[in-house]
C-alpha cells in the first residue's frame, strides 16, 4: 500500500479550510488540496490524485454524500481513503455516512493539534 501524503480537504468554510491546511501540512507534514465546493473537488481530482479525501458534510449546492457518489463516477476511489467531516455526529448519521463508503467521521470543531493524527489513525486502520 502506498504511503499517505495527499490529502483533499472539500471545505466551504474559509475559517475551516485554513485551520485544516495547518494542521494537516505544518503539524501532519501532508500535501493538501482545499477544494471550497464540491464541484471544485470534481474539477480538480484527476490532477491531484489523493490518497485522502476529507469532505465536509453541509455544502451549499452540493454536499458531502453527493460530492462523494459524484467523484466515484469519475475516478477510482478504491485505494481513497474517505472521512467526513461534521458536526452532526448521531449514530445512525455516522452509520449512513459508512454505508456510502466513508471509513469514519471526524468530529467539528475537532482539534488542529490531533486531526493530522485522526486522518493517520483512519488510514492505519484501512491500510494499515
Amino acid at each position: 500500500m502506498s504511503e499517505l501524503r495527499r490529502i483533499l480537504h472539500v471545505e466551504d468554510d474559509p475559517s475551516i479550510q485554513a485551520v485544516a491546511k495547518v494542521a494537516l501540512e505544518a503539524v501532519g507534514g501532508f500535501t493538501v488540496l482545499t477544494c471550497a465546493s464540491g464541484q471544485d473537488a470534481l474539477d480538480q481530482i484527476q490532477g491531484f490524485a489523493p490518497d485522502f479525501i476529507l469532505l465536509d458534510v453541509m455544502m451549499p449546492d452540493m454536499d458531502g454524500p453527493q460530492t462523494l457518489k459524484n467523484l466515484r463516477s469519475i475516478v477510482d476511489l478504491s485505494q481513497v481513503a474517505v472521512a467526513f467531516m461534521t458536526a452532526k455526529v448521531q449514530p445512525d448519521e455516522i452509520e449512513y455516512y459508512r454505508t456510502l463508503g466513508a471509513l469514519d467521521v471526524i468530529i467539528k470543531p475537532f482539534d488542529p493539534m490531533q486531526l493530522a493524527a485522526q486522518v493517520r489513525r483512519i488510514w492505519s486502520q484501512a491500510y494499515g
